[in-house]
């Protein structure tokens, strides 16, 4: 399979924790579907301190997984929402 553009899409959105809305990430994301996976290197501000665990609620919202050879984040369905 091919590896994602490195330099990817302009567009940012905003990556929020469904229980606490929270801030966790803001993500240069690609095309109009759900928000499934999260490749690290599309991530412009990350603002957790811990991977995978929300910096407010302390709920884990995605795992860490290496897709397409590259790590990224699956997040758990339910668990974020973006704007």
């Amino acid at each position: 399979m091919a590896k994602p553009n490195k330099k990817g899409p302009s567009k940012t959105v905003d990556i929020f924790c469904r229980t606490c809305n929270a801030l966790l990430f803001k993500y240069r994301k690609g095309g109009k579907g759900a928000l499934v996976k999260s490749f690290k290197t599309r991530i412009s501000q990350d603002h957790t301190l811990v991977p995978c665990i929300c910096p407010n609620c302390q709920k884990p919202f995605a795992r860490e997984v290496i897709i397409r050879g590259l790590p990224a984040y699956k997040f758990i369905g339910g668990k974020v929402w973006f704007k």
